[in-house]
């Protein structure tokens, strides 16, 4: 009986000095919070800096967009965290109805929160892990950023900054300017073409015009010429002809012995091989050699093309967008001042499926309507246009990128729809209009029939406006008497 009794005991203080070593030695949910947010910052500071230098090498920049993406993910798992808090906050003291669970984030974002503290601390520790790791990773980048030469002019490069830079593309940005300002490796006989690919409204336009605008890409090529093809026709072949020999004969008048010539070709539809191997023909026989052409189209078929490896743009990933979603929506107000709204942002920027155009119209909607309230009625107006995406697989917008109609309801108004016939784009020339969409989907102001409203307007080249075509239709209710239960 003595020896089980000694066994029995010995057990005992062993697991208990086993579970105080195992408490201690895991920090707290909140220390590894204040952690994650220092090396947020960190990793911030790195990336900022790394952004007014001109980088050439490509590791250095694979390396940086790693960085970048980590960062953007221990943001968002520091975000949720907090969300999660403040849900816990709000059970406990009834004073303001949630609107969902966490689960409903976690399943949309990937990121698996339990409600046990010790999951969430786990949680928290292996984004700093990551993080940490991959700062440590950089010590070497660091050094080498000392030696790249700072950008004399970079006005798009600060990521506080969001309406005015091309949030997500910098690596492809450097990369796209190192190919334009890079050597010939084929000999100087040979045209260069680089592809960019990527869906529709993805930024490519954007990415060329941000590239074609750097004062050293200006001063390398004679001339930039923009062609946009269709069909590649033969009206639009003597289009691209007339253009080459104009430009060409315009550079050797004025003694330009370089006489290179950028050519940037968008392709808005699927030409066929035949279309293609004209164009690559043409391109061949009026654009002089030493020159460059940058082809850019939603259908991978011009990889071929290429001379160098291609350029693929992607949606932003949830974290990433999760971030430029908040800073838009905050600007320069503090999240962690307004957890309620904070939780709201979360929720909205989910229904607008990674959308650029949705983030920008709806982040400068919440940010001159900053009240809990206003933002509670965005969530329920889009939590009741997605219910859409349950019963017929796709968002309320989706159809638009299939020339097809899109159906929104309007939040003022319950009894009148807004059908968005098309979606155009316009140069800075042209003229706009002067009613904006959050006013005819958001705002009570009394619409009938078609109307062209502006969606939004880019601060960035090429800086299109956005103009959708929409017409308010009153909703058809159709009675019905009501049978009595069997």
């Amino acid at each position: 009986m003595e020896l089980f009794l000694t066994a029995f005991i010995g057990d005992l203080a062993s697991r208990s000095v086993n579970f105080i070593i195992n408490k201690c030695s895991k920090p707290p949910a909140l220390a590894v919070e204040g952690n994650l947010q220092r090396a947020l910052l960190r990793a911030q500071v790195i990336i900022v800096e790394a952004m007014g230098r001109n980088i050439t090498n490509q590791a250095m920049l694979l390396q940086l967009n790693m960085l970048s993406n980590a960062m953007h993910q221990s943001q968002y798992v520091l975000d949720a965290f907090r969300y999660q808090q403040h849900n816990k906050e709000d059970t406990k003291d009834q004073a303001v109805s949630c609107s969902s669970s966490l689960s409903k984030v976690n399943n949309a974002k990937h990121i698996c929160f339990s409600s046990k503290g010790a999951h969430v601390s786990k949680e928290l520790q292996e984004a700093l892990d990551n993080l940490r790791s991959m700062i440590l990773d950089a010590n070497e980048l660091v050094m080498f950023l000392t030696r790249c030469p700072r950008l004399y002019r970079q006005p798009y490069s600060m990521h506080l900054q969001l309406t005015n830079c091309m949030f997500g593309r910098q690596m492809e940005a450097q990369m796209l300017i190192n190919f334009l300002l890079g050597p010939e490796p084929h000999g100087a006989e040979e045209l260069e073409v680089l592809p960019i690919v990527g869906p529709k409204y993805i930024g490519k336009s954007t990415l060329v015009a941000h590239a074609c605008k750097d004062e050293r890409v200006c001063g390398h090529f004679s001339k930039i010429l923009f062609f946009s093809i269709h069909d590649f026709t033969d009206d639009e072949l003597s289009t691209f002809r007339e253009g080459c020999a104009t430009n060409l004969e315009n550079c050797m008048s004025n003694s330009n012995k370089d006489r290179r010539l950028l050519v940037v070709v968008e392709i808005d539809a699927d030409l066929s091989e035949e279309a293609l191997n004209r164009l690559y023909c043409a391109s061949k026989q009026y654009v002089p050699s030493g020159s460059k052409i940058i082809l850019t189209s939603q259908f991978g078929n011009i990889i071929r093309f290429g001379t160098t490896q291609s350029l693929t743009l992607k949606h932003l990933s949830h974290e990433a967008y999760w971030y430029f979603f908040k800073t838009l929506a905050f600007e320069g107000t503090d999240p962690e001042m307004h957890p309620r709204l904070m939780q709201l942002a979360m929720e909205i920027a989910m229904t607008q499926r990674r959308s650029l155009n949705g983030a920008n119209i709806i982040g400068r909607l919440l940010r001159d309507n900053f009240d809990v309230q206003f933002w509670s009625k965005v969530l329920a107006f889009w939590r009741g246009s997605t219910r859409r995406i349950c019963r017929f697989g796709e968002h309320p917008c989706d159809p638009l990128d299939q020339n097809k109609h899109a159906y929104l309801g309007r939040m003022a108004a319950q009894t009148e729809d807004v059908v968005v016939l098309h979606r155009q784009q316009r140069s800075s020339e042209e003229d706009v209009p002067k009613i904006r969409m959050e006013d005819v989907v958001y705002g009570s102001i009394k619409l009938h029939g078609k109307v062209d409203a502006l969606l939004w307007k880019s601060r960035i080249p090429p800086y299109y406006s956005y103009i959708y075509t929409c017409e308010i239709r009153k909703v058809k209710t159709t009675g019905f008497k009501r049978k009595r239960p069997m």
